[in-house]
């Protein structure tokens, strides 16, 4: 698997960012702009939370298997493939969203902030921090899994080539 690369990631946010700007102006213009759901910083949270822990999970799990502990549990490696494609399926996804998110916010920020735009542009901020912490998580969860540099997949059958 090839690594995700965080540019990749920054390049889908703005220019997720800059249509979801765009888009919200021609919206507002012809019609009402529909609001940012409660709900969007709380879904992206949940899944950062996921892939945090099966980060955290594996990696005390690998580390045991490395030490080759007797109580250790073995990591399958088509487990850690994965884990790491959930990783980066997740890191795309949350900032193609963050950026429509934080795109909305911008144009929220940029045209008046009254009573409930006030709380669209705040649901929006947060749902961007929060597509931010699932990128790390999913960056976290790959860097767990990589295998070590030399090593090759009869050394190490617990850990996945990310």
């Amino acid at each position: 698997m090839k690594q995700l690369h965080i540019k990749v990631l920054v390049g889908l946010f703005l220019a997720a960012g800059v249509l979801a700007w765009a888009g919200a102006r021609l919206w507002d213009s012809l019609a009402t702009l529909p609001g940012v759901p409660v709900a969007a910083p709380i879904v992206l949270a949940l899944i950062a939370a996921v892939l945090a822990a099966t980060a955290i999970s594996l990696r005390s799990r690998l580390r045991a298997q490395r030490e080759r502990r007797p109580d250790a549990k073995g990591v399958d490696p088509l487990v850690a493939a994965r884990s790491v494609v959930f990783g980066q399926a997740s890191a795309l996804v949350a900032s193609l969203v963050a950026g429509l998110y934080g795109g909305v916010g911008v144009f929220l920020l940029t045209s008046g902030l009254d009573g409930p735009r006030r709380d669209q542009a705040i649901y929006a901020g947060l749902s961007v921090l929060a597509g931010a912490a699932v990128v790390a998580a999913a960056m976290f969860l790959e860097r767990v899994c990589k295998l070590p540099e030399g090593e090759d997949d009869d050394d190490q059958p617990g850990a996945a080539r990310a």
